[in-house]
């Protein structure tokens, strides 16, 4: 199954021409260059993995990270910056965030932390179901 990815960068050119490499690569990918449309994005499908840029203008990386991790804890995000700071990158872990990584990615790694993401993404999913009907299955009596 191909794994759905969604990009959230400012720099049309970076975001467009990263999401046709991806694409090559057999992704499903939609991509977007504000952090808004990012979040109706996320509100309106669901994604394997998100790769959003740590610095965009008006709302940055990390408070986009929170509210998807808020909304949708099942999808991975995997932020990307020009201007990594160990600290931000400790930050965005604690929020979450299933990796950080500076531009310019290599693509290789990042389509493998892509396949890692959806994986991890699937035994989320699994574990949430598992304990719906587990809870289910506890109030019904059977």
């Amino acid at each position: 199954m191909a794994e759905k990815v969604l990009l959230v960068d400012d720099e049309k050119d970076f975001v467009e021409g990263l999401a046709e490499r991806m694409k090559l690569r057999g992704m499903n990918v939609n991509f977007c260059v504000n952090p808004q449309e990012a979040l109706n994005k996320v509100e309106e499908e669901s994604y394997d993995a998100i790769i959003l840029d740590l610095q965009m203008p008006g709302v940055d990386g990390i408070e986009v990270l929170k509210h998807i991790k808020k909304s949708r804890p099942e999808i991975q995000v995997i932020l990307l910056s020009g201007h990594a700071t160990v600290e931000r990158g400790i930050e965005a872990m604690k929020l979450g965030a299933m990796d950080f990584i500076e531009k310019p990615a290599d693509i290789n790694i990042l389509t493998d932390k892509i396949k890692k993401a959806q994986a991890r993404k699937m035994i989320l999913v699994e574990e949430k179901t598992k304990e719906k009907v587990e809870s289910i299955i506890s109030h019904r009596g059977w």
